[in-house]
């Protein structure tokens, strides 16, 4: 598996001190998140899964706890829309150039706008797909916010 892809290049542009993670990804796992956490041996709500979907048709990046869901209510709120849904897989492919299971935030093929769930900034550090399934990068949540020029927003149910 390589260490390089277009997410650790992204960050290394950035400045971001990040470190790289692999593990065993399983690719029958019901919630790859929770299997990433698991492999890991972190908490569940260190692990952030990286999800897209639309705004009122528009696409945006989601960054929130591998443990927790996603409000469509809160998630339209935090990007100023009427109605969100869960990207189709195989957009969310297109759009990011990753594979599913694989997509990473950082180093997309189009710049989206992106939020980050708040309550993982009160954590010293966490744990986001590195851009490869079974890849995460581990970095302090303050520092992806600045390098995905993200927002914070309350997304959770």
């Amino acid at each position: 598996m390589s260490k390089t892809t277009r997410a650790t290049q992204a960050l290394t542009k950035a400045g971001v001190a990040f470190a790289v993670h692999s593990y065993d990804y399983d690719p029958n796992a019901e919630r790859v998140g929770l299997q990433a956490a698991e492999a890991l041996g972190e908490a569940p709500h260190c692990v952030l899964k990286t999800l897209m979907a639309e705004v009122d048709g528009k696409a945006v990046c989601v960054v929130v706890p591998s443990d927790r869901e996603v409000s469509m209510k809160k998630l339209a709120h935090a990007f100023g829309g009427k109605s969100a849904s869960m990207m189709k897989p195989a957009d969310a492919e297109r759009l990011t150039g990753y594979h599913v299971g694989g997509i990473s935030p950082f180093g997309q093929r189009k710049l989206v706008p992106t939020a980050i769930e708040e309550t993982a900034m009160s954590e010293d550090l966490v744990f986001i797909n590195g851009g490869q399934r079974g890849l995460q990068v581990r970095l302090h949540p303050g520092d992806a916010v600045v390098a995905l020029k993200a927002s914070t927003a309350s997304l959770i149910a």
